[in-house]
């Protein structure tokens, strides 16, 4: 597996996983102009559509056999080595019932199964990261709390460090690029 970079000189790798049902959707607008307008000097990005790497329903294999789990391969391998890959995981994930969409929910369940792969030190891999959020959603700030909640403790639980949600409103294509608040914001996200 792929360690993490370490040292002031190494690059940053930024992860996006867009959870988005739609393509190109409002989340993912507003997440490509933070990264275009604020990664830091020389930051490596790699987008990745969560529909477009689908992972069979999980399943907690913890209290069968030795508690291990296979080896990935296919769509939770390529995640799985992204995932590593990275210094920053930035999830694009519209707000969906008050909470993110089923493809993001499932990628971190298999968090779960990643820590129980032999060699692979998922905890390890990921301490000392940041997670990030980008959110659209249709409503007040106060309906995203859930799912800012949801991964600010699975940052503190990984070890990492909590970069922040950058949030915009709207709800039919391109809406968000109206919301100007949001704008002024993804101008300076990842600088911060």
């Amino acid at each position: 597996m792929t360690d993490q970079p370490s040292g002031a000189g190494a690059p940053r790798r930024f992860l996006f996983l867009d959870a988005s049902s739609r393509v190109d959707g409002n989340t993912a607008q507003l997440a490509r102009l933070a990264a275009e307008s604020s990664l830091p000097e020389g930051a490596e990005q790699q987008w990745l559509r969560l529909d477009d790497h689908p992972l069979p329903p999980f399943q907690d294999l913890r209290h069968t056999g030795d508690g291990r789990y296979p080896e990935p391969v296919g769509h939770e391998r390529t995640l799985l080595e992204a995932t590593l890959a990275a210094t920053d995981l930035v999830l694009v994930s519209p707000l969906y019932w008050y909470t993110m969409p089923t493809s993001a929910k499932l990628y971190l369940d298999y968090w779960s199964a990643w820590f129980r792969v032999p060699g692979v030190d998922f905890r390890d891999g990921m301490r000392g990261g940041t997670l990030w959020d980008v959110t659209v959603l249709a409503g007040t700030e106060e309906h995203v709390q859930p799912l800012i909640g949801t991964l600010k403790l699975t940052a503190e639980y990984m070890g990492m460090r909590w970069g922040g949600a950058l949030i915009g409103n709207g709800t039919r294509p391109g809406d968000v690029l109206r919301d100007e608040r949001a704008l002024i914001a993804a101008k300076s996200f990842f600088a911060g």
